[in-house]
């Protein structure tokens, strides 16, 4: 290993990223220690920081970095060629510059400058003083950045200024303008692409100037766009010599003007003013997976929206996380067949995976990449572009690994297309009978395109049919195509998993029978940035891929964080995964969601209450009524003028218990589905199917009239002798329990829709009416709800509903916390209450998550030594919360949580924490990992500073989690 500078490892220690002189973690690499970095011509950093370095180490991936170089002289070095080479990596947020006085830190994801202007993505400065270290150690520290607080102090730190997107924007401005000049669009795509190609084959030297100025009488390409004929040889030339499947026969060059315009791109020039910048890219620096992915993403961009001859656009994000997994342990001799690969962004991974593993991370043989990819990657698309463009790129990527891609040394490619890629329906499709070891891809959600073809698949194969998006025929239909190990990766619609819908419930449980064992990666928090343009939740489906039992499911939740948003990268913490035996999904289909959204105690209770009530529905009937949906407008074909004259409910019209003073009158002849006249009949219950993010609770009010009210509404109409019926129900429905039972168990609220459904709500378990209208707490309910109607309920209003329905339910102090907490979780369905999910706690959030632990511990000590607490008080911009537990004899009785402020810096409480427990905390603290550690008679919880990690919910689950380590007899888990 290299020596750092006395500076730079000076920071580093400070910085948490080195112990000693030794890397803190295994996410930081030093230079000749292991890790390497790939595709950097000039930039050689002494370390780095990886995201994820297990998949690093496997494949070189798409995981997170910041490099950490020493320079002398820092005005001196040459700054902005080094962040343009990072820039052009594609995933380095920060780039440190430490010299003997100052470190720098730069935007790695900054559009690169020219040299003068380099300091436009300096983000910050920093002095070599103790407090200027600890201010950088809290703003970009090691824990800084694996707990994601550096992305909430920076949000100019942002990967849609990163080359993907630029280079992404930059293209599509391109294809207008030559669409606007007169190209069509199949020739505008082809020539963007040949352009690209070259640019690739200059950039990495497989083409030098001599040779290009002897094939086309010019050295530089951007020249060779001047000239129409010279422009011809060349690109006859390419086809000739690497052949393949994007430079066709006979192909026309485009006319001068679109070769301009070209070469416009090229050289960073303005159309319309002449005026020239710096041209930011470097083929020679940008991973080949990401140009593949780039490429991909700028197709799907021309009006993708699912619909039939579209692309189906796979992020690179995503695609890693499946191929991680899938190819966990894979030899490099498997094959690999994506059914629906769009412009063949897992087939390029897969292409660069497999060789990996064949060379044993050495350089592969050159006759190794190309019997890869022509004997072991194959891919069918619907759409003959796509099918073009995922040759396209596989040959970019077989260029890549070719450990001499010189074109003098034989680089001619077999063509592709007809043979490992197919243009055609997967449903129709012929492989010559093969049977593959690997499955993956990313199929259409919402496919209409061959409904015929895949009716006439279900009836011929007795497949169950999902009733909404047909992601899961494609996996049944790949099946097909599969032998009894084969691996699956695939990224489908989350709808079916989550729905009451029995035909949908029956498709995904019999796809998840037949290829266990299977993990389930629920993605829909990451809707807004992952795929921004689907209509429906994402699930990624991985089988046979791990060691686990095949009666049991893994389930993964993947969480929004703003370090995911901004840097475009899926966070997963240990305590996102549990598992879930395939008897009780089977058994009762709403814990499956429950497993993913809340932890033990919230199964805990669902299971109580399904034990001790029945349904809302089952005791709506029982009191001869039911829960109904309002009328619908639709086509109007319906005779409605019998529900004239009534007042008439719409959207917007009832907030928290509240109706207008004045409704509008129900004045409409005709409607699709008017319902019957008695579902209006008063007392209603009238509720709202969308949730408020004010007052996240379910909208609840009683219509004392007959009324109508329309689709955006569920009603129950009770009978005139009984009315405090209605308002018990409506009370029940408006706390924060039903709030939280249908965040558990709902099969839209919580996963991607701010809304409830009539399902959802009529299966929430509720007591028996009658005798809960007789019992105190009913009676108490009945009384807060006819009071709200009169005026607004305030936050005690609030607590005193929630308290009185919690006495009607017999819920006891554990069952109210997680029920309460649960109220604070929805709130963080909307992006104000994410972003306050995300914020550092604060001493009265760590005050009641230490009460509850407590409260959890004590039933557990019983008469013997109690616990005393203590907050360990740390900068509000701390990274992390510390708080430790002493068992005592004698115990402060007041209870009195105690919050202490060392004289120390943090870096220094973990060592004396894990000197006591004899542990190396720095170790066992990476990315968004728990910790408890346990010395002599005390114990130390260790978090990431997250809010949302330090609810009253997670204490009590904390605390089970010590008593067991307490048992097993681990010091730090």
């Amino acid at each position: 290993m290299s020596e750092l500078a006395a500076p730079l490892r000076r920071v580093l220690e400070r910085t948490g990223y080195l112990t000693g002189a030794e890397p803190a973690a295994p996410t930081v690499g030093l230079a000749d220690g292991g890790g390497g970095l790939a595709r950097a011509p000039s930039f050689a950093p002494e370390a780095w920081w990886r995201s994820n370095p297990e998949a690093a180490a496997r494949h070189g991936g798409a995981d997170l970095k910041v490099y950490f170089k020493f320079v002398a002289e820092p005005d001196a070095a040459p700054v902005a060629d080094w962040q343009q080479e990072v820039w052009n990596q594609g995933f380095c947020p920060l780039l440190w510059l430490v010299s003997p006085q100052r470190i720098d830190l730069y935007n790695g994801f900054g559009r690169p400058q020219q040299p003068a202007d380099a300091a436009r993505n300096r983000i910050a400065t920093f002095r070599l003083v103790d407090d200027e270290l600890a201010r950088l150690d809290r703003l970009a520290g090691r824990l800084a950045m694996e707990t994601g607080q550096f992305w909430r102090r920076r949000p100019d730190v942002n990967r849609t200024s990163a080359v993907d997107g630029q280079l992404l924007r930059d293209l599509a401005a391109l294809k207008r303008d030559l669409e606007a000049a007169g190209l069509a669009g199949a020739s505008t795509q082809a020539l963007i692409g040949r352009a690209i190609f070259t640019q690739y084959l200059i950039d990495r030297r497989i083409v030098s100037p001599q040779r290009l100025s002897r094939i086309a009488g010019y050295g530089a390409f951007p020249d060779v766009l001047q000239d129409r004929a010279a422009t011809a040889r060349l690109f006859d030339w390419l086809r000739d010599t690497f052949n393949g499947d994007m430079f066709p026969s006979g192909a026309q060059v485009p006319a001068a003007r679109h070769l301009a315009r070209v070469r416009d791109f090229l050289t960073a020039t303005e159309p319309a003013t002449g005026q020239r910048s710096l041209f930011p890219y470097r083929f020679d620096v940008i991973p080949v997976e990401l140009i593949s992915a780039i490429y991909e993403q700028f197709v799907h961009s021309q009006g993708s929206s699912g619909k039939q001859g579209d692309v189906h656009y796979t992020p690179l994000t995503a695609v890693s996380l499946v191929l991680d997994e899938v190819f966990a342990g894979l030899t490099g001799a498997e094959t690999v067949l994506d059914l629906t690969c769009g412009s063949g962004v897992f087939l390029v991974e897969a292409l660069r995976r497999l060789v990996h593993l064949q060379s044993g991370g050495g350089d592969p043989t050159r006759a190794a990449v190309r019997r890869t990819l022509h004997e072991q990657v194959y891919g069918v698309d619907r759409s003959p572009e796509a099918v073009s463009i995922a040759a396209f790129s596989l040959y970019l990527a077989a260029l890549e690994l070719d450990p001499d891609p010189r074109a003098a040394n034989g680089v001619r490619f077999r063509p592709l297309v007809g043979r490992t890629l197919r243009a055609g329906d997967a449903f129709d499709v012929d492989l010559d009978a093969r049977k593959f070891d690997v499955i993956v891809g990313n199929p259409p959600w919402s496919y209409q395109g061959q409904a015929a073809s895949i009716d006439r698949w279900r009836r011929a194969a007795g497949a169950p049919r999902s009733p909404r998006g047909q992601s899961l025929d494609f996996v049944r239909r790949a099946q097909d195509f599969a032998h009894d190990r084969t691996r699956f990766g695939m990224i489908v619609s989350a709808t079916p998993f989550f729905s009451r819908s029995a035909t949908g419930l029956a498709a995904a449980q019999s796809v998840v029978e037949s290829l266990g064992p299977v993990t389930l990666v629920n993605l829909s928090e990451l809707s807004t940035w992952l795929f921004p343009k689907a209509d429906m939740p994402a699930l990624a489906l991985l089988a046979r891929c791990g060691d686990q039992r095949a009666d049991r499911m893994t389930l993964v939740h993947a969480r929004w964080s703003p370090a995911g948003e901004r840097s475009r990268t899926i966070e997963i913490a240990p305590s996102d995964v549990t598992t879930l035996p395939l008897a009780s999904w089977q058994r009762n289909p709403a814990l499956f969601k429950a497993a993913f959204l809340g932890n033990r105690y919230d199964l805990l209770l669902l299971d109580d209450l399904w034990e001790k009530h029945e349904s809302l529905e089952s005791r709506l009937r029982a009191s001869d009524t039911e829960l109904r949906v309002g009328l619908t407008f639709g086509d109007r074909s319906g005779e409605a003028g019998f529900l004239k004259g009534l007042p008439f409910v719409r959207r917007e019209a009832v907030s928290h218990f509240s109706l207008p003073m004045e409704l509008p009158v129900f004045d409409h002849e005709h409607a699709q589905r008017p319902r019957q006249r008695k579902i209006y009949r008063a007392p209603v219950v009238l509720i709202n199917e969308g949730i408020l993010k004010e007052q996240p609770r379910l909208v609840v009010a009683v219509a004392e009239q007959n009324t109508v009210y329309s689709d955006a509404y569920f009603g129950v109409s009770f009978s005139e002798s009984a009315p405090a019926a209605a308002y018990l129900v409506a009370g029940i429905l408006g706390s924060a329990l039903a709030t939280w039972y249908c965040l558990m168990s709902g099969s839209a609220f919580g996963l991607w829709m701010r809304r409830v459904k009539r399902a959802d709500v009529g299966a929430l378990p509720t007591p028996e009416i009658g005798p809960s209208l007789g019992c105190t707490a009913g009676k108490r309910i009945v009384r807060l709800v006819r009071a709200f109607h009169d005026r607004a309920p305030n936050d005690e209003d609030w607590r005193s509903l929630d308290d009185a329905v919690f006495d009607l339910y017999g819920l006891d102090d554990e069952d109210r916390i997680v029920v309460q907490d649960g109220l604070a979780r929805a709130r963080w369905q909307w992006l104000a209450g994410k972003r306050d999910s995300v914020t550092p706690a604060n001493e009265a959030d760590l005050r009641a998550y230490t009460r509850a632990f407590l409260l959890s511990m004590d039933a557990w000590l019983s008469d013997r030594p109690r616990l005393r607490a203590e907050i360990v008080r740390l900068p509000p911009d701390a990274p992390v919360r510390v708080i430790r537990f002493v068992l005592e004899d004698a115990v402060d009785p007041s209870g009195e949580v105690k919050v202490i402020t060392p004289g120390e810096d943090m870096s220094d409480i973990l060592a004396r924490i894990g000197k006591r427990a004899e542990v190396q905390i720095t170790q066992d603290l990476v990315g968004l990992r728990d910790l408890r550690v346990h010395a002599t008679n005390e114990v130390s919880i260790i978090k990431p500073a997250a809010r949302r990690n330090w609810l009253r919910v997670h204490a009590l689950d904390d605390a089970d989690q010590t008593v067991q380590d307490t048992v097993d007899g681990d010091g730090a888990e």
